[in-house]
Formats: structure tokens, C-alpha cells, sequence
């Protein structure tokens, strides 16, 4: 068969494909520190014995800095960066570039990867004689392994090989799937170098090049469908250049039988190295970047050029069969002089530093520019400069708002705000047919109470009496902006389901000239996107108004409680604390009544009544049928029973400071806390303080079956599972008692968070987790998480509704709540920090003229006892161009999504199943926009849509996450506890925890109140000579270089070296200098937008910590072998071809 020919065509739409797996992150809850056991790091201990260490690859090309113009239907092109420069990297070429025509295609051939790169392409061959053959690049590569005299070894498909030790260019990770790199022997041979072949011709003249199948497969890694038996070849290759065969095999046209010229680089003929080298690290510090020789005693291995980090390597040493520059190629890469303006993204146009800026060693190499390919900073810079000034005004309906990551202000009139609802595409298809062609998933993030920054106003309250909000007759939709007042205003009809209904004779009021109500602007329900209705009884649980809500603080004694100091430090918290209660805006005191428990093996109640001189306590010890011993005295006003609450706190850790009781149980505290707002008649909220696994004889008891030979099979899937189904009920009866759980956790080993944090998850609570606590370095998280978890503002006995206007239904639902039916989302309680995911599906046809609405009701009870009903409305455009779809997606909502929807998945489903779905549904997005939005090009060259030009980066850091990837330094219950906390992350949260901000603290202006420009996460862009701050909007690391200037370490640290700075420093020393304030008033303002008080870990260049840090560096490859964001690219970019082949 002809080389131009893909050897295997793409599955079929909709067909999951395996892909790779396994990835990993730290240990969230509580990062250890230097004296604490070993487990406590994270997720690293330095790397795998056997396998080497990924180096990523380092930018060295960059595209033209030119934003896509317009294509013929008014589609924006895809461009690598928006208008200006690039925030970092090599600079641009001064010439001026024309602005391409059509929309930019982005081709991950045009430059190569570094030899000596375990990169999952790796590829050697010759540099092409011409330019003009870089185009040849991946049109004209078969997939599939050349003939070569001998198979590859058995396994080196997908997954690590059992038997065979990796060769030298590949890199493995225990028990994970993992991109298997291209070895040199397995790649299709090149086409004659002389010649520069047009892109349809096949490369051979007249011989037809045979692939090989792979005899077997390792059990366990399966090859996706869509590449069925290839070897590591079936990956693009992400150079302009062609391998050589390095094995015999029949002479190739233009080239003689006794094997490549040798004047060839790159073609390593030497064996892979013995296991033992394999062992150590790679030749460099592991995952390259900081700019300064490798540590030295790492030996070079034979064949391949070391590794030097930064921008470009140089060579160090004469490196055997490594050639000079490939001969006849003057104009490699870039002519002398600026290069002309390109026409089109190709690989010619993709432009190579000048030759001159390279180091005289460096000129053969070429690869994958980072510089080149989508920046998610340059992406929300433009954003922020385009956007940020001018207010987001909702009258238009179907208007794509600003980034998460821009401030800007909202302007309500009539749809809701972006704080509150925000959608994966604001132009949706208008049949089903388009919907399920593009893949896009329609759903919108919605976040019910959010908070509102000072300068917006806060929904009105609308008062209608006795009765109540106007609805629809049939559908029972509220009234809002989108409703149609018919017949002189006597009637609407309901924009939702067309229904027309009286208007109630208190409610009517004329209309003017073009039909609106005269009231329109005096009426919240007629003119804003959001407003709250004061609920009448009738929305009352058995038709009487709510009490106000109780908190009960449950405080677990045992051993490990009291010794580590955590009881105490409750205790003192509480005292002043109490003060702080949710209250309404215009109340003196908080309406919220509070009652104590503490428990190990058996249950203590406190009688607080304002009457006693000391507070009571009452043992429970049947812990088989909670009941709660005394009804009056236990929930109280804090004002009423203040001297007796302080007595109570101050007694508690005397009380039990002498335990000897390490077991706990959990159950009974819940059933505890629910019996007694049962009692009172109230819905309220529990805080429970746990520390250990409850194994003590009682309801709800637990075992321990943590298993970590469970990863990566399919029983894997358990592990999230809660190990009895005695909580579901519980939480069950708790919804409907409006009983919420709030659980802070302060594990030192295995505690199950999959099965104790079901009762937190289903009621709509937060489950903080602090692990191997320690009060001088995890106390300030602590109660900084307690304190606003204390004040929030919240709602309780919560009922969610999502109405859509005909054609479009929720169909599907994802957070922190429970459903007893398919269209009621119930929440005991629901704070300003939840969001609730709605997926949407067409059950009929949508109209362009009408397009598409959504309506969001919650009822919910305030913290003053008072029964309401907020409302969000959204309009939504709709389309029957996909070109429209495409050209108004959030791709931070959608990944968001998507990161929701894999989490719940592996649930039910193998973890690798999971990972494949989602890199196919993606190549499934993207390849239905090249096949019908974008120009036509040639099939080498990777066309993003605008919008979605991150969707791969993004994607990548879901895959390489820890629920979906885990380090084997990953607990269960970190898997567990991130898994939980991201199903109800809004958008700018998932943002930030899967791509983390890197911020150079360096280059801040300590005069201006503004953030430092922040960089991409890569090792590569940071430099030994800086210092910086990297959020994920769980942890702060500062990350410290070796060369820092001693006078910025006295500044920030107060010590006088770098071999000074204590790694286990928790904040950062109160210094008085213009620095020092700088840096902490920049992580006191990070610590203000995120709704957990991140944990500050200070981490010294080379120092064990950097293990964890790293792995934050999302764009470079993991030690989990989760792919670099180049390798990610090209590998979807692969995808994307075999579907649309």
C-alpha cells in the first residue's frame, strides 16, 4: 500500500477509544514537611527505580504573532497567540507578518523534538533537504511499523512492557499506560532525501511499504481500537524530519543497501543501554528547564546528546554517531534574514530561531516550538486587555461573557450573570442530528448563591403577598423578562412552553406602544436575569413557615484529637467564633441557634441552657439507637447562654486530656445531630471534627480496605465506592430533615473518605481535609477553612429546578446533593461556593428566531428562617451553522464539564476507560470542526477552533490529575477527597486547580497593586536566578532558585542564604521592607479569591519538595507518564486524523 495511506481508518463516531492512563498529583489535604513521616510527601519520592525521567521538550521556534482574521463565514482562525507578543520566550523575528487569510492551522510538525528527549515522538532522521519537505511531514509518514527484519518486542504498544526493559527511548511508569515513545527502529523509513516530493505523491517511488503488526499486546494496556496492533509509530511524528530505518531491510530508492548515509544525525545505532542505566534518572535533571549544567552524576548514555536545560542544550562533548549539521541545507529552518510573510500556517511558516541565535551545535536540531502552539496565558492576557475594561452588559441574548480568569463587571438587564450561570456554548444546535455530530456537550455550570463583588447588586427580593410569585398555568415557569404579555396585558404566554395564562388582577398593569408593561423597570421579575421571591406557605415543608436553622458543633475526643492538640484549638475558635453567625444584612444578632456534642466510642451531649450556673453533660452510650437525651437546653442562643457556652469550651479539653480511647464512631454522631434538629424542628448544619477510621462496634462501622493493587484494574472503580450503603441512607433521611454535614477531617492513615464523605456530598456540605495535622503548621488553614465555612452565606431544605424553554431538557445532573426523581436537585444545604452541573438534550427542534431558554429556581431557607425562591434566566442563541457553535463555546466551562463528568465516571467504569472516552470525545469536537468549519488544508496540519484552541492543554492537565492519573504517592483517600471537591467546583476554580497559576514574584512591582504577568507552566520558564509563587487553589508554592540574590532571600526569608531558608515555614516572616510586603500581600490576595485557605509550602530548588512542586509544571511531561502538553498535541492531532481518515 502506498505510505500517503492512513493503514487504519478511525472508529466510528461515538466509539470509545482507549488511550493512555494513569496520572499524578500531591497529596491535597495536607502536603507533609520535613520531620513528618515519609508518606506524608505527596505524591514523590524522587524517581521510579528503573524507569528513566521524562525530559519535556524546550522551546527553541515560535509561530508568527499574528491573530487569525477572518474566514469566509466570519470565522475567527485559529492563532497560536492573540495580538502582540508573547509574554515569554525567544522574541519574535522583527519583520512584520501578514495575517493569514484563512484560519490558521497550527502544525505540530514543524519543528523537532531534542534527541536526547524520552519524548513520546521521538524521532531521528536527517533534517529535510528542503523546505518544501517539511510539508511532506504529516501528509506523507504511514502509520503503522515499516517491514523491518524483526517485530518490535512484544508489548511495546501502549503500555509498559512486562519483560522487556524499556529501550532507551522510552519511559515508563509502574503499572501505568502510558505514550509509548517511537524508538528508532520503528518508524517508517524516509522518503530518498534528495527528494522534494508534492504532498499527495507517495514518498517510495515504486514499493509499497508492508506494515508490521505487533505479534501480542501486555494484558492490561490495550491499543486503542483505531490502531490496532501498531507499534509506537502510529503516533504523528512531530518533526519535519523522516526516520531512517536503522534495521536491514530492502534498500530504499535513493539510498544504498548498506544502510543511511552517514552524515545522517540523529540515527543512533547504538544498543539501548543495560537495565542498570536505566535505572538512574535521565542525562539532566529530571523534566528539564531551569537554565545551568545537568547535576553531574548522571553518566551519558551511548547514542544520544545530553540534556542541557534551558532554551537550547548545548552539547557537552563529542556525542558518538551524532552527526554535524545534515549537508546541502543552507536555509534550514529559517533563511538568512527575516523570513517572508507566510500564507499560510504551514510547516514552512512556523519560523526556526535565526540560525544565528542558536548556539553553533544546535542548528541540525528542530522541533515542537512551546512558543508555537496555544498559550493559556496569552490567551486570558488578551482576554483581560480586550475585555476587562468595558462592563458585561445581559441584554443581549446569547452574548459569550468574559474569561473566569478577567475581572469585570456586571451589568444585569435580563439574563442572569456569568457569577451565577455560565454555559459550554451560548449558540447551541438547534436538532439533536448537529449536537450529536459535533460532540459538544451542551450544560451549563450554574452556582445558585454566589457571592457578588461589592460593586453589583445583590438579587432583589419581591414581595407578592399572599399570593405568592406569578406562574405559569401548565409548566409552573416563574415570571421573568422573556414572558409575552398578550390582549392589552390581561394574559401571558409562558416563553417556556407557549402556554398562555390570566395575569392575576393584582398583577396587571398596561402596555406601551411596543408591548412592554409600563411597570417593566419598576419590576426585578420583568427586567433582570436574577431576583428572589419571597416564598409563601405553600413552599413550606408541611404548610408552616421554617424555624431558623441550628449549627451543632460534634467534636471528636479520642487519643489523636487530644494529643495533637486539635480539641483545644477548637474550643478556643468557638468562643470567638460564635460571634460571627450567618445573619441577615439588616439583624442584630445571628437568628441561628448552636448546640455542642463530643464523642469517641460513646456520645456526650452539653445541656447550655442560659438558666444553669455550669453546663451538663449527658453520656449516650447505646450507640445502636441514638436518641438525644435532653430536649430543652441543648440548641440555644449564643447571646442568651454565652457564660455557659465559654465555661463549656474552656472544660471540654480538661475533660479529656487524660483519654486513653483511640476508637471512634461516625454513624451514630450523624444520626445524633439529625435526631436532635428532628426535635426541634429545624433544618441546620452539623460540623463534625473526625480524625481516624471508625472501627468501634456501632452503626456505620468501617474496615479498612484500602488496596492500592486495585489501581489500574477494574475492581479500581471500588475504591471510590462507599464500602456499605449504610450512609446513603442516612444521608437520605437527612436531606429531607434539612440536616446538612460539614466534615473536617484530620487523617494520619487511611479513613475512607469515599464512604464517610457520601452523608457530606449527598446533603450539599464541604468536606475539609487536613492530613498528618500538625497545630504549628496547619493550625492557620485550619481555622481560616473553619471561619468561613462558619460565616458563609447558605441556604437550607434547598429544592433546585432547571426549566428550558421546548426542544431542550435537563437531562442530567452533577455535585453535591441528592434526587429522589429525575427533575428535583434536593440539597440540605447549599452554600455560596456549590455549583450544580446541568447537562442539556434535545427532544426536539429549536427554532434560530426563538433560541433557547433556561430557568433556574431554587427554594431555599434563609439563615433568618425565611422561605425563598431565587431565580436565574439565561437566553441562549441558537444555530444551524456548526461554524456558530463552534465560534461561541467557553472552553473553561467545558472542561469544567468534562472534568465532572470523568470523575463521576469512575464510578462505574475502569479508570482507562474513563481517560479514553474523554480524549475521544474531544478529538470527536475537534475533528468535526476541521471537517466542517474549517478551509480546507492539508491533513499535516492540526486547525483548532478559536474558542477551543486550549481544549488539548486543558484536557491534558483532567487526564494527568490525580483521580484520573495517581503517583503511587497518592492515597486513596486524597483520590477520594479531590474527586469530591471538584464535582461542585465552579469554573474559575477548575481553572486554576488544573492549570495552576505560576506568577515570577521577582518581577512584581512592589509600588503598584497589581499581580506580576504570569508565565506557563513549564520547568523550562523558570530560572534558577528567581523566585516564584504557584497556586492550584489548594496549595501556594514558592518556589525558591538556587541563585537567588542573597539580598532578595534576606528580604523575603530574614536569613542571610539560601542553605538557610527552613523548608518547613508555613507563612512567610512579617519583614518590613517593600518586598517582603509585596509577596505577602500578593498571597493575601490569592488566599481572599479562593473559597479554601491554601496551604503555603516553600520549596528550594533541588531540594526533595521540588518533587511535588513539579508536578504542577502541567505542560511538562509527569513522572506518572502523563504526556507533555507538545506530546499531548501531536497525539490528539493523530486522533483527529485517523476519525476524519
Amino acid at each position: 500500500m502506498s505510505v500517503n495511506q492512513q493503514t487504519h481508518t478511525g472508529p466510528p463516531y461515538g466509539q470509545p477509544q482507549p488511550g493512555y492512563q494513569g496520572y499524578q498529583q500531591p497529596a491535597y489535604g495536607g502536603q507533609p514537611l520535613p520531620g513528618v513521616p515519609h508518606a506524608q510527601y505527596g505524591a514523590y519520592n524522587g524517581p521510579v527505580p528503573g524507569y528513566q525521567q521524562p525530559v519535556p521538550p524546550q522551546g527553541s521556534v515560535r509561530a508568527p504573532s499574528t491573530s487569525g482574521t477572518s474566514l469566509s463565514s466570519g470565522h475567527l482562525g485559529y492563532s497560536p497567540f492573540g495580538q502582540g507578543d508573547v509574554q515569554n520566550g525567544i522574541p519574535a523575528s522583527t519583520a512584520p507578518m501578514q495575517r493569514p487569510p484563512t484560519s490558521q492551522p497550527f502544525l505540530p510538525g514543524s519543528a523537532p523534538v531534542p534527541v536526547s528527549q524520552t519524548s513520546t515522538f521521538q524521532q531521528y532522521g536527517p533534517p529535510p533537504a528542503s523546505v518544501q519537505q517539511l510539508s511532506n511531514h504529516m501528509a506523507g509518514m504511514t502509520i503503522g511499523s515499516t517491514s523491518t527484519s524483526a517485530p518490535p518486542p512484544a508489548g511495546l504498544g501502549y503500555g509498559p512492557p512486562t519483560s522487556v526493559p524499556p529501550v532507551s527511548g522510552s519511559f515508563s511508569a509502574t503499572g501505568s499506560g502510558l505514550y509509548t515513545p517511537y524508538t528508532a527502529s520503528q518508524g517508517p523509513p524516509p522518503p530518498s532525501v534528495s527528494q522534494g516530493l508534492p504532498l499527495a505523491q507517495p514518498p517510495f517511488s515504486g514499493q509499497p511499504v508492508s506494515t508490521q503488526r505487533l505479534p501480542t499486546q501486555v494484558p492490561g494496556f490495550a491499543p486503542p481500537p483505531s490502531s490496532t496492533g501498531i507499534g509506537p509509530s502510529s503516533y504523528p511524528p512531530t518533526t519535519g524530519a523522516p526516520r531512517p530505518p536503522t534495521m536491514p531491510g530492502p534498500p530504499l530508492p535513493g539510498q544504498t543497501a548498506a544502510g543511511p548515509p552517514t552524515s545522517q544525525p540523529n540515527h543512533v545505532s547504538s544498543p539501548p543501554p543495560p537495565p542498570s542505566t536505566l535505572s538512574g534518572p535521565h542525562p539532566g535533571p529530571p523534566m528539564s528547564g531551569l537554565h545551568g549544567p545537568p547535576p553531574p552524576t548522571h553518566p551519558p548514555q551511548p547514542g544520544y546528546q545530553m540534556q542541557q536545560n534551558g532554551s537550547f542544550g548545548q552539547v557537552r562533548g563529542p556525542q558518538p554517531n551524532y552527526g554535524g549539521a545534515y549537508p546541502g541545507t543552507p536555509n534550514y529552518g529559517s533563511q538568512p534574514g527575516p523570513p517572508p510573510p507566510p500564507k499560510r500556517l504551514d510547516p514552512d511558516s512556523i519560523p526556526s530561531p535565526q540560525l544565528n541565535e542558536l548556539p553553533p551545535q544546535q542548528k541540525p536540531r528542530h522541533r515542537i516550538d512551546p512558543d508555537a502552539i496555544p498559550s493559556p496565558i496569552q490567551v486570558i492576557e488578551d482576554d483581560r486587555s480586550n475585555r476587562g475594561s468595558e462592563p458585561f452588559v445581559t441584554g443581549v441574548r446569547g452574548q459569550v461573557p468574559p474569561l473566569v480568569t478577567t475581572n469585570f463587571l456586571v451589568k444585569d438587564q435580563g439574563n442572569a450573570s456569568p457569577r451565577y450561570i455560565r454555559c459550554t456554548s451560548y449558540n447551541i444546535p438547534c436538532t439533536s442530528d448537529m449536537a450529536k455530530q459535533s460532540q459538544v456537550p451542551l450544560a451549563a455550570v450554574i452556582k445558585p448563591l454566589a457571592t457578588l463583588p461589592p460593586d453589583e447588586t445583590l438579587p432583589y427580593l419581591v414581595d407578592h403577598g399572599e399570593s405568592g410569585p406569578v406562574r405559569c398555568n401548565r409548566c409552573k415557569a416563574y415570571m421573568c423578562p422573556f414572558m409575552q404579555f398578550i390582549e392589552g396585558g390581561r394574559r401571558f404566554q409562558c416563553c417556556f412552553c407557549s402556554c398562555v395564562t390570566e395575569v392575576p388582577p393584582h398583577y396587571f398593569q398596561h402596555l406601551d406602544h411596543t408591548g412592554k408593561r409600563v411597570d417593566f423597570y419598576d419590576r426585578p421579575e420583568l427586567s433582570l436575569g436574577s431576583y428572589e421571591f419571597l416564598a409563601t406557605v405553600d413552599y413550606c415543608k408541611n404548610n408552616k413557615f421554617p424555624s431558623p436553622p441550628a449549627f451543632i458543633f460534634m467534636i471528636d475526643v479520642s487519643y489523636n484529637a487530644v494529643k495533637s492538640g486539635l480539641v483545644r484549638l477548637i474550643c478556643e475558635e468557638l468562643k470567638s467564633l460564635l460571634d460571627y453567625l450567618p445573619r441577615e444584612g439588616n439583624m442584630e444578632e445571628s437568628a441561628i441557634r448552636v448546640g455542642f456534642v463530643t464523642y469517641n466510642k460513646v456520645l456526650h451531649f452539653y445541656n447550655v441552657k442560659s438558666s444553669l450556673a455550669q453546663p451538663q453533660m449527658m453520656v449516650v452510650s447505646d450507640v445502636a439507637d441514638m436518641f438525644v437525651p435532653l430536649l430543652d437546653g441543648f440548641l440555644v442562643n449564643v447571646n442568651e447562654s454565652r457564660t455557659v457556652i465559654v465555661s463549656l469550651l474552656d472544660q471540654i479539653p480538661e475533660m479529656f486530656a487524660d483519654t486513653r480511647e483511640t476508637e471512634t464512631v461516625f454513624g451514630p454522631v450523624i444520626q445524633a445531630g439529625l435526631e436532635a434538629l428532628k426535635a426541634a424542628e429545624c433544618a441546620g448544619k452539623l460540623f463534625i471534627f473526625h480524625t481516624s477510621l471508625p472501627i468501634a462496634e456501632a452503626p456505620g462501622k468501617l474496615k479498612n480496605r484500602d488496596d492500592k493493587k486495585l489501581i489500574n484494574t477494574d475492581k479500581e472503580k471500588t475504591l471510590f465506592q462507599p464500602q456499605t450503603s449504610f450512609y446513603n441512607n442516612l444521608a437520605k433521611d437527612c436531606v429531607a430533615q434539612g440536616c446538612c454535614v460539614d466534615l473536617f477531617l484530620f487523617p494520619n492513615q487511611y479513613l475512607d473518605v469515599a464512604t464517610l464523605g457520601i452523608v457530606t456530598y449527598q446533603t450539599g456540605g464541604s468536606i475539609y481535609k487536613y492530613a498528618y495535622f500538625q497545630l504549628e503548621t496547619d493550625q492557620d488553614r485550619f481555622l481560616n477553612d473553619l471561619r468561613r465555612d462558619v460565616q458563609k452565606e447558605v441556604g437550607f431544605d434547598a429544592v433546585m429546578r432547571v426549566r428550558t424553554s421546548t426542544g431542550i431538557r435537563a437531562t442530567d445532573f452533577f455535585g453535591a446533593f441528592y434526587m429522589s426523581n429525575t427533575t428535583d436537585v434536593e440539597m440540605a444545604g447549599l452554600d455560596c461556593d456549590k455549583t450544580i452541573t446541568v447537562e442539556f438534550k434535545h427532544d426536539d427542534k429549536l427554532s434560530e428566531d426563538s433560541g433557547a431558554l433556561l430557568q433556574c429556581a431554587l427554594l431555599y431557607t434563609s439563615c433568618a428562617g425565611q422561605r425563598r425562591l431565587r431565580i436565574h434566566n439565561l437566553s441562549l442563541n441558537c444555530c444551524t451553522q456548526l461554524a456558530d457553535l463552534y465560534r461561541n463555546c467557553e472552553t473553561d466551562t467545558l472542561i469544567n464539564f468534562l472534568a465532572k463528568y470523568a470523575y463521576r465516571g469512575v464510578l462505574n467504569s475502569p479508570v482507562k476507560t474513563v481517560r479514553d472516552a474523554l480524549i475521544n470525545q474531544c478529538a470527536q469536537i475537534l475533528a468535526c470542526y476541521r471537517k466542517n468549519c474549517a478551509s480546507p488544508s492539508s491533513a499535516g496540519q492540526l486547525i483548532l477552533p478559536e474558542c477551543m484552541k486550549l481544549l488539548p492543554v486543558y484536557l491534558n492537565c483532567v487526564l494527568k490529575s490525580d483521580v484520573l492519573q495517581p503517583g503511587p504517592e497518592v492515597t486513596t483517600d486524597d483520590r477520594a477527597y479531590i474527586r469530591q471537591l471538584v464535582t461542585s467546583m465552579d469554573v474559575a476554580e477548575t481553572n486554576v486547580f488544573f492549570y495552576p497559576r505560576l506568577l515570577p514574584l521577582t518581577k512584581a512591582d512592589v509600588d503598584s497593586d497589581s499581580l506580576p504577568a504570569a508565565i506557563r507552566n513549564s520547568e523550562e520558564r523558570l530560572s534558577k536566578g528567581d523566585i516564584y509563587l504557584l497556586e492550584n487553589g489548594l496549595n501556594i508554592f514558592v518556589w525558591v532558585g538556587v541563585n537567588v540574590q542573597q539580598g532578595l532571600i534576606q528580604n523575603l526569608f530574614g536569613v542571610s542564604s539560601f542553605s538557610q531558608i527552613s523548608s518547613t515555614l508555613n507563612t512567610l516572616p512579617v519583614l518590613e521592607n517593600p518586598f517582603s510586603k509585596k509577596v505577602r500581600s500578593i498571597v493575601d490576595m490569592l488566599q481572599v479569591q479562593r473559597s479554601r485557605y491554601m496551604k503555603l509550602i516553600i520549596v528550594k530548588q533541588e531540594d526533595k519538595l521540588e518533587m511535588l512542586f513539579k508536578h504542577f509544571l502541567v505542560e511538562d511531561k509527569s513522572l506518572t507518564g502523563g504526556a507533555s502538553y507538545v506530546d499531548f498535541l501531536c497525539h490528539m492531532h493523530k486522533e483527529i486524523r485517523q476519525l476524519l481518515s
